[in-house]
């Protein structure tokens, strides 16, 4: 890809978060930054986000270790699907080196892949506490909602969650038993960055919305790239006769 100038992101935003006090931050890596989109770019993308028409269903769907189905509505980005322009200028900055070696640095890792997708969450939908799966290293979700669309105490903050050292990834907790929790900001040109660590619990408590409205978010999903694991997946799955590149994989960037 040939190098992109920022336009949207905001490199004084950038500049400012020091990944040492990230990484340090508690109970695991997280930041809610705002502005990190340009203020006057930020307009643009909120006026030209995907129609739900082109969306779809994920509802019921059974999660691991008995955790509540994440219900929404989802689009997956895919390169060359048709994009409004100021949806495809930010999402090739994102795919940049500018902020590929930003989300490297606060992560400490060499190398890092990601995976882009919208989410509208309707009336009643809800992100059950879990964390990640161990192929995800972190997550930045941008907020798309302002006062014109969405009551805030509708609700749709991303909540980060002390466990306080107690429960394993492995159950289905409710919100009440954690030790601690950490809404995020979401109103005013907000995300949410965080690193994927054993205790990374995170959730979005039920939201109460009119009919045909949602909470609306853009997230990008960071996956570790390791060439040589990934060439030993692949001969494993030849072995097996299992399809050698999986769907997320296919989605990775």
């Amino acid at each position: 890809m040939a190098p992109v100038s920022p336009q949207y992101l905001n490199p004084a935003v950038l500049d400012a978060i020091d990944p040492a006090a990230f990484r340090a931050q508690k109970p695991f890596p997280w930041i809610n930054p705002q502005y990190f989109i340009r203020d006057e770019r930020y307009p643009e993308l909120l006026a030209t986000i995907p129609d739900i028409s082109e969306f779809r269903a994920f509802f019921g769907k059974q999660r691991k270790h008995g955790q509540a189905s994440h219900d929404r509505y989802v689009l997956d980005y895919e390169d060359g699907m048709a994009l409004p322009a100021p949806w495809e200028q930010f999402i090739n900055e994102l795919r940049s080196n500018v902020y590929r070696k930003f989300i490297c640095r606060m992560l400490d890792v060499s190398h890092v892949r990601f995976r882009f997708h919208w989410h509208f969450t309707p009336d009643g939908g809800e992100v059950s506490p879990h964390c990640d799966s161990k192929g995800k290293i972190g997550s930045q979700i941008f907020y798309l909602n302002t006062s014109q669309d969405w009551q805030w105490d509708w609700g749709g903050e991303t909540v980060i969650l002390d466990d306080g050292g107690l429960i394993g990834p492995d159950n289905a907790p409710g919100f009440d038993d954690f030790v601690a929790e950490y809404p995020a900001e979401t109103r005013d040109n907000r995300s949410i960055l965080f690193g994927r660590r054993g205790n990374s619990w995170h959730g979005v408590r039920r939201i109460h919305c009119p009919e045909n409205y949602f909470r609306k978010v853009f997230i990008v999903v960071f996956e570790e790239y390791r060439p040589v694991r990934m060439a030993a997946k692949k001969f494993r799955r030849l072995l097996t006769g299992a399809e050698l590149v999986t769907e997320k994989e296919r989605l990775m960037y």
